[in-house]
């Protein structure tokens, strides 16, 4: 009852289930502009540019007007300490603040790490939606490549009970073929669910529901160029690296963090400027001379004498950071080193595979032939066909697993050289 209770809820789920048949670069362009994480990327460095708005705010001149109503006894007074007034203005900006100045200068390098983050998460899902993609294709092919398979053996197992019954083979003959034909079955269910699984997978990192599906369509692909030579190829990958750009920044934004802290003994000067419309019934009583509009311009300097210890030991913890960093990108640099130098190598180790595995497969088709020829001369049994042909079936699937790999390790390259995204549009 439970399993024809589940049966029946997966059916109603997947007939609301979308399916949307897409090319490797339309399935790029889609997750670029909708993939979750990398709205989330830009969403955090459009905050990193308004905090260069909010640095930028002490160095921009602000306005403030009032005015109010109220009842003076004895001496004119207020409760800001500025004379009470029937209209007031002030305005004030810092003209000398080098502790704020370096703070901007930190703060606009934490928003170019964002932009160099974003565009680092960009190649991410490139390289993500791009490695699903190729993945969700091959299974796609083995499921159409094992299908064939399980109707050959449906019928070798047919031919074999027919020999059998006539007495022209063993009937152990019988149970190696359902063997085969249980083992192929079993193949093509467990390809066919992780087909499924794929698509799926594919379809949440193009931002579609968990319910929709991913069908890759095939198109002509242009086979994207590869550096000549490793060391083209690391060459390439230190000068495109977008992680280094973002250590670098960061090491950029400490040094100006340093000269913040450590610029706070210096003297401040702030532009500051008022206007107030004066009522004479509030000062007629106690001054001689009354005028009505009133109004100043100056500026206010303060110098901090004494500043604690606390710049220094923010500006200390800073300069630790900024080792921290340098440390990190020696070890960034050994890693990139590595990798593109693997996967180099991998890529070139997947092209011998393929070869190998293109001469495999031409060597079993003709094989196929020759036993089709020795049959009709009667100097080849049908066993020994039908067997050629299973074979030749298998080195279908090889051959387009190597061909897979071969594009795996080609989008790895790319990805370390920093040329992905480019090769994909």
């Amino acid at each position: 009852m439970l399993r024809h209770i589940f049966v029946l809820v997966f059916a109603t789920a997947a007939a609301f289930a979308e399916i949307h048949s897409l090319t490797l670069r339309q399935a790029v362009e889609i997750a670029l502009k909708e993939n979750p994480d990398l709205v989330l990327a830009r969403l955090d460095e459009q905050k990193a540019q308004e905090n260069v708005r909010i640095a930028k705010d002490p160095f921009v001149p602000k306005l403030y007007a009032g005015s109010g109503a109220a009842k003076v006894w004895g001496y004119p007074s207020s409760i800001e300490g500025a004379a009470p007034s029937i209209i007031q203005t002030r305005t004030d900006m810092s003209l000398f603040n080098q502790p704020k100045k370096y703070e901007l200068a930190r703060v606009r390098e934490n928003a170019r790490t964002a932009a160099i983050a974003t565009q680092s998460k960009n190649d991410e899902i490139a390289y993500q939606t791009a490695s699903l993609f190729l993945d969700t294709q091959q299974m796609a092919r083995n499921v159409q490549s094992l299908k064939p398979e399980i109707d050959s053996l449906e019928g070798v197992s047919q031919a074999v009970k027919l020999r059998v019954e006539e007495g022209r083979a063993l009937p152990i003959e019988n149970k190696r073929v359902a063997v085969d034909l249980a083992r192929a079955r079993q193949r093509y269910d467990a390809a066919t669910g992780d087909l499924e699984t794929a698509q799926a997978s594919l379809a949440v990192v193009l931002g579609y529901p968990a319910g929709d599906r991913i069908q890759p369509v095939d198109e002509e692909r242009a086979t994207p160029e590869i550096p000549a030579t490793e060391q083209a190829a690391l060459q390439q990958a230190f000068e495109n690296s977008k992680e280094l750009r973002r250590l670098e920044s960061q090491l950029q934004a400490k040094g100006f963090e340093v000269r913040e802290y450590k610029s706070t003994p210096l003297p401040i000067i702030d532009l500051v400027a008022q206007y107030a419309l004066f009522a004479k019934s509030n000062y007629q009583d106690f001054f001689s001379h009354f005028q009505r509009n009133n109004g100043e311009l100056g500026v206010a300097i303060t110098i901090p004498l004494l500043t604690g210890t606390a710049p220094k030991g923010l500006a200390s913890q800073a300069q630790l950071d900024i080792l921290h960093l340098r440390t990190e990108m020696n070890q960034t640099r050994n890693r990139i080193e590595l990798d593109t130098q693997k996967s180099y190598q991998d890529l070139q180790k997947a092209e011998a595979a393929q070869n190998v595995a293109r001469l495999d497969l031409d060597y079993a088709r003709e094989q196929v032939s020759v036993l089709l020829a020795q049959l009709g001369e009667g100097r080849a049994t049908e066993q020994q066909v039908d067997d050629s042909r299973l074979n030749e079936q298998e080195k279908w699937i090889v051959f387009y697993d190597a061909q897979h790999g071969v594009e795996k390790a080609r989008l790895s390259l790319l990805r370390q050289t920093g040329t992905l995204l480019a090769a994909l549009r």
